[in-house]
């Protein structure tokens, strides 16, 4: 065979279509990225639908619309990669990873939300998520991530890494202390906490205290704020 034949033979074929733009060829359904997408927004599911199917090597196996929702269909489909929003009815992002990671270690999640605390990424990736994209990323950042995810790499911007890593570096709050805070933030005065948690209003004001040196506080008032910004509390 001469070099030229063999380079022919090695070289995929790609064809331009009547726009003059060059099409990819066919991937077997065997060999593309097999996706599940849940998000609590229709119009969201609809836009990464229509994005990934223009994809010649991914197709979209399943979509959900809960987190509940989300674990089922990953049990009974079981996608190359799940692209999971945080915020969701019924079971959220880090609870439906919670429960998937808990099934199978090696399950990629990319965990694909508006929200960039460094509490939120970091619960995300202490729960198993193998990527971490904003909702606002490029359609290639979003491509390229669901492409390096299914092979076995992690994915997550620098900017969210140095998130990441200025809210690893603090010491984090007990289950407790965020109780406190989670109380804090709905206007409860110590004792108020004290009753409700069953201890007394001098373990309540030692765990504030705790909270405030914890986030580099000096009131209620600025602990709630940083705590929101951080992705501690909800409110």
């Amino acid at each position: 065979m001469s070099r030229q034949n063999k380079a022919a033979k090695a070289t995929l074929p790609t064809w331009t279509n009547s726009q003059g733009i060059k099409d990819e060829p066919d991937v077997a359904p065997s060999k593309k990225i097999r996706v599940l997408i849940a998000d609590d927004h229709t119009t969201v599911l609809a836009g990464l639908e229509a994005i990934l199917g223009m994809q010649p090597d991914m197709i979209v196996v399943a979509e959900g619309t809960n987190g509940r929702e989300a674990v089922d269909l990953w049990r009974k489909h079981s996608p190359d990669v799940t692209l999971l929003d945080l915020r969701m009815p019924k079971l959220d992002g880090v609870g439906a990873l919670n429960e998937i990671h808990r099934e199978d270690a090696s399950a990629r999640v990319i965990v694909l939300t508006t929200y960039d605390t460094d509490g939120d990424i970091c619960r995300a990736i202490k729960a198993g998520a193998k990527g971490y994209l904003l909702k606002g990323a490029r359609r290639e950042e979003l491509l390229d991530c669901i492409r390096k995810v299914s092979v076995g790499e992690t994915c997550i911007p620098q900017p969210l890494v140095t998130k990441l890593a200025a809210g690893l570096s603090s010491e984090p709050l007990t289950d407790r202390e965020l109780e406190v805070l989670n109380m804090l933030a709905r206007g409860k005065s110590n004792k108020e906490i004290g009753e409700k948690l069953f201890i007394s209003e001098f373990t309540a004001k030692g765990h504030l205290h705790n909270i405030f040196t914890k986030l580099d506080v000096l009131s209620r008032t600025e602990a709630i704020n940083v705590a929101i910004r951080r992705g501690l509390i909800h409110v």
